[in-house]
């Protein structure tokens, strides 16, 4: 039943004297109400719900403020987050979280989530003081990107039996991953009708940051993407890849396929992955000239922040290879 219906389902019952917990919201700075964690946290999820933000997303932000919570109940912490300081957070958040040997990735994702609840929070009018307000994320400076070699990228891909669907659909996923280094949600909500042949550029839907982009594919993946579709067929669903029983492929599928290919080729020292694909990705561009706005506009990162990282990290493979064809050198 949708909002409306329910209300006029409401109005023909005739008027609850207890008000709900939407419009007790409206009163936040005339009444003082408290509401649990729990309360605040469905709050904060119907929010992104309304705000329309992805499953994904949504998931993610559940998860994590729920351990967030069952962290804080470990240790017996008020759960008035109105009470809740900047202070609160570093003692029984962060310092409890590396104690229990959590790496720092692990805890800004969680401080990430954090910090866009009490934001909310703040927005809302529900809370005065908000304590993420000072609270940086940790440094990690163990930053390691892995990446294929063009040896391991060459096993993998002779690895795919080209004589059999899933073959040819597996050598066709590798290779659009190293043509577009899009990421794995991205790439299981690539319909066959977001290919624009003409100007060789897929349509990116279901990006991290809801907005779409467009990638580029040259002519290698153009045949190889053709032959693909023409093997595929028409089917009920228009998902770009596909199962035996013409159903889309789920990220688990693909990122279990990877690995699998992984051990067959027997690739050690880098993690067969669907991100290492995107790592590869964005090294290949950097090494080729790619500069780092125009591989932000690629890989679909919403600030250069990230994407310079990969720049930094392999501009010293740049440095390296000039040393060795470096015009001036070979001239004189």
């Amino acid at each position: 039943m949708g909002r409306n219906e329910k209300m006029q389902e409401e109005s023909k019952r005739g008027r609850r004297d207890e008000l709900s917990r939407e419009e007790l919201m409206i009163l936040g700075d005339v009444i003082e109400v408290d509401y649990s964690y729990d309360d605040l946290l469905k709050l904060f999820i119907d929010d992104c719900e309304l705000r329309n933000l992805r499953e994904h997303t949504i998931k993610y932000y559940r998860g994590e403020l729920s351990a967030f919570r069952n962290l804080m109940q470990k240790q017996m912490v008020d759960m008035n987050v109105r009470d809740w300081t900047g202070e609160t957070i570093k003692t029984h958040g962060i310092l409890y979280m590396k104690d229990k040997g959590l790496k720092p990735v692990t805890i800004n994702t969680r401080l990430r989530a954090v910090r866009a609840f009490f934001n909310f929070l703040e927005h809302q009018n529900l809370i005065t003081n908000n304590p993420m307000k000072d609270i940086k994320l940790l440094r990690d400076r163990r930053r390691i990107v892995e990446t294929f070699d063009k040896k391991q990228i060459k096993v993998l891909l002779s690895s795919c039996d080209l004589r059999s669907f899933t073959g040819l659909r597996d050598y066709t996923i590798m290779l659009l991953l190293l043509e577009t280094g899009v990421r794995a949600n991205e790439l299981i909500g690539i319909n066959v009708t977001d290919i624009v042949w003409s100007q060789k550029v897929i349509r990116i839907r279901n990006t991290k940051g809801s907005f779409e982009r467009f990638v580029p594919f040259q002519n290698k993946m153009k045949d190889v993407l053709k032959k693909y579709i023409s093997i595929r067929g028409v089917v009920e669903t228009d998902s770009l890849f596909i199962t035996h029983d013409n159903t889309p492929l789920s990220k688990k599928q693909i990122q279990d396929r990877i690995r699998d290919y992984g051990k067959k080729a027997n690739i050690e020292n880098v993690r067969c992955s669907l991100h290492t694909f995107r790592h590869t990705f964005a090294k290949m561009c950097v090494l080729g000239g790619c500069n780092a706005f125009q591989l932000q506009a690629i890989l679909g990162h919403s600030t250069l922040e990230v994407t310079k990282v990969y720049v930094n990290l392999f501009s010293n493979e740049v440095q390296e290879g000039h040393s060795k064809f470096s015009p001036l050198k070979n001239i004189f």
